[in-house]
């Protein structure tokens, strides 16, 4: 059986009742399980984790997002979190049986549906870009939900799928749709309010600034703890381990008399990105072995 992964993201996590209504609509679709959803006030943002057949997936995705466009409005979001539109991502990745070719078909039908559904430029990133320069979804997100207005009207970056009537959506944003490898969603807080510090740390061990291959970190702050944190995703964790990134950090950090308070995981993780540390050499809160993706995939899905 070909088992398919889709981590949708929206712009909104401050209201608990938005974000249950959001769950219980992929939960409601026969055949897609449920394994994990976050909400983060400061960076106002949700992330769900679900599974299932190809199909099944397909289904989950809409019925989830289309809520999501029910439910979320742009003109009133803020947050410390890069983001496009209100359903801001939608990655679909290929578990057990499945190809990259499978989640890019899935993720072109999607894009499709949800579009014309809801009225909303979709741009396609990663293995289901449709050109060179969309493959990096920090280039799809350039300038934000504030440029995006503008940036639809440059030739070069016109959305992959725009419904005719629609030009820019002021309530719903742009959704990016990808197909991508399994990503590692990792955050790093520092026992230190010291924002400045945490941008230094994210700009030296981003790839796109000469750091670590395949390590995407911005420095943010979180207000509600008064925190900084350096927010990651590892899009090759095979060829940056965690553990690498971790002590980079750690080791900045120190060279500021600054220790790491923990970090934490969004969504869920590769057994194999594990291999040789422990939870608690990276001060992993919140850690059990539902955590781990392969722990759901060899249970049938129903």
């Amino acid at each position: 059986m070909k088992i398919i992964e889709c981590i949708p993201n929206f712009s909104e996590g401050r209201d608990s009742r938005i974000i249950r209504a959001i769950v219980d609509a992929a939960t409601e679709v026969v055949g897609v399980r449920v394994l994990d959803f976050s909400m983060d006030c400061d960076h106002n943002r949700s992330v769900l984790t679900f599974i299932g057949t190809p199909e099944a997936v397909l289904n989950g995705a809409i019925a989830a997002c289309s809520r999501a466009a029910e439910l979320i409005d742009m003109r009133e979001h803020s947050g410390c979190h890069p983001r496009i539109g209100a359903v801001d991502v939608v990655p679909f990745v290929p578990l057990e049986g499945a190809q990259m070719a499978d989640a890019v078909e899935i993720a072109h039908r999607f894009g499709r549906t949800f579009a014309y559904r809801h009225n909303v430029p979709v741009y396609f990133y990663g293995e289901a870009a449709l050109s060179r320069e969309r493959k990096r979804l920090a280039d799809v997100r350039r300038g934000e939900y504030e440029a995006l207005r503008d940036r639809m009207a440059d030739p070069a970056w016109r959305p992959d799928i725009s419904p005719e009537e629609s030009g820019f959506n002021p309530r719903l944003g742009a959704t990016a749709v990808g197909a991508r490898k399994p990503l590692i969603a990792f955050n790093i807080n520092l026992d230190s309010n010291d924002i400045g510090l945490a941008q230094q740390i994210a700009r030296s061990i981003r790839h796109s600034s000469g750091g670590l291959p395949h390590v995407q970190a911005l420095g943010v702050l979180l207000e509600s703890r008064n925190i900084a944190q350096i927010s990651m995703n590892l899009a090759d964790y095979e060829v940056t381990p965690l553990s690498v990134v971790f002590d980079a950090v750690r080791k900045q950090a120190a060279g500021k008399g600054v220790d790491i308070l923990e970090s934490e995981l969004i969504g869920l993780i590769p057994r194999a990105a594990l291999e040789g540390i422990t939870p608690d050499q990276i001060k992993l809160l919140d850690f059990h072995e539902e955590r781990i993706i392969e722990s759901h995939c060899r249970a049938p899905v129903s």
